[in-house]
């Protein structure tokens, strides 16, 4: 996930010298040592990391944008991600949320480099406050008899 400008220009960056590599092995397809088979597969996964790129791209441009109107986290664990887009979306840099938060900006790139891994959940929650989020959460239990075992 692609978390601030930053990101967003190395990610177009790449995706563009993916591009590049396209076009050079199209080109120089007759004068490659590879085999036609080799050629296929290193072409496909170019055209996978290039695919992947794009989606990354385009998912930050769409937070970015505004349109997005509603997060969801099916997890604890997408609880992070979620935070880190609604921050995206409401047009906040990682310096913006860490001025409401009093902290410095370096806490709060550490925070969504780890997906928030050590903030405690007094600091998530602080965090969806400084965002103005309203947070819900669902818990369905397991039937009785039928619980996890770890």
């Amino acid at each position: 996930m692609i978390r601030n400008e930053r990101e967003y220009r190395i990610t177009k960056g790449a995706a563009n010298r993916f591009e590049e590599t396209l076009a050079l092995m199209g080109r120089e397809r007759a004068s490659s040592k590879l085999t036609p088979e080799k050629q296929k597969l290193v072409r496909e996964a170019v055209l996978s990391q290039l695919e992947d790129l794009n989606n990354q791209v385009r998912a930050y441009e769409r937070l970015k944008s505004g349109r997005r109107r509603h997060l969801q986290a099916k997890s604890i664990e997408e609880l992070a991600d979620v935070l880190i887009q609604a921050r995206i979306a409401l047009g906040l840099t990682q310096k913006e949320l860490a001025e409401r938060l009093a902290v410095k900006e370096q806490q709060v790139q550490r925070y969504e480099a780890t997906r928030y891994a050590a903030a405690s959940l007094g600091r998530v929650s602080e965090v969806a406050q400084a965002l103005g989020l309203q947070v819900s959460v669902g818990v369905p239990l397991p039937r009785r008899g039928e619980e996890r075992r770890r």
